[in-house]
């Protein structure tokens, strides 16, 4: 399998000159772990995580160093650990020039990139620009759609794929983060919505695509204000029977 048969496409990005507690806010929000950086123009210029808002200042939990090892990490470090714990901008705590991909890539080159780096997103980029990004959470779907040992998706699967995220993504009930695996005609959906109207508009969606046999809803209702979610009806059943 490749980077594009998997890669989220609805991609969730934020501006360099934003502040931290808009990024904090986004992620917590839409239940994501990191958010692609990009400019202007929409070119990738760095990626912000969890990972970034470990070491603050208003948690209490920036390093503190010795007399001695401040001597050997230099002023240079210590400047740039200060930036990181006490920047306001997006652009001041995030990672520059984060590791890429592009739709072919395989996902096991994808899975090596994230263990050789200790990364859990991969930005897709098409020629200069963000087309998707990759997750352990995506890889973590392939794995539950799919099952194990089975071959790669035919490339009628493909174009099922497409024509499903092609006939929801424009829409106002479209799932932040909308996952879609194909198998053999098998649908499985991942996102969150906001609405269990929106849960019915997705399968609905995806159950007339030419050449779906059956869809699995593995959507999550998220409640925007308090953060609260509950797992399909499916999930829920597979969880209870565990």
């Amino acid at each position: 399998m490749r980077a594009h048969q998997i890669m989220t496409r609805q991609i969730i990005t934020i501006d360099a000159d934003a502040p931290i507690v808009d990024a904090a806010t986004s992620m917590l929000q839409n239940h994501i772990s990191g958010l692609p950086v990009v400019n202007k123009t929409g070119s990738l210029i760095g990626i912000i995580s969890q990972g970034d808002f470990i070491r603050r200042a208003e948690i209490g939990t920036q390093r503190k160093r010795g007399r001695w090892l401040k001597f050997f990490v230099g002023p240079g470090r210590a400047a740039s650990d200060f930036v990181h714990e006490s920047g306001r901008k997006v652009g001041e705590i995030m990672t520059l020039e984060p590791h890429t991909v592009t739709e072919d890539t395989t996902l096991e080159d994808i899975v090596d990139l994230m263990e050789r780096h200790n990364i859990k997103r991969v930005p897709v980029m098409r020629e200069d620009k963000l087309a998707g990004i990759v997750t352990r959470s995506n890889l973590l779907q392939a794995v539950a759609g799919l099952a194990r040992d089975v071959p790669d998706p035919t490339a009628d699967d493909d174009h099922i794929r497409n024509r499903i995220i092609s006939s929801m993504e424009k829409n106002d009930w479209a799932p932040f983060g909308l996952g879609v695996i194909v198998f053999n005609g098998v649908v499985h959906l991942n996102g969150v919505i906001t609405s269990e109207y929106a849960r019915e508009a997705v399968v609905v969606a995806a159950e007339n695509v030419s050449g779906v046999t059956k869809v699995h809803d593995h959507l999550c209702w998220v409640e925007p204000m308090s953060g609260m979610y509950l797992n399909s009806r499916e999930d829920q059943n597979l969880l209870g029977a565990d």
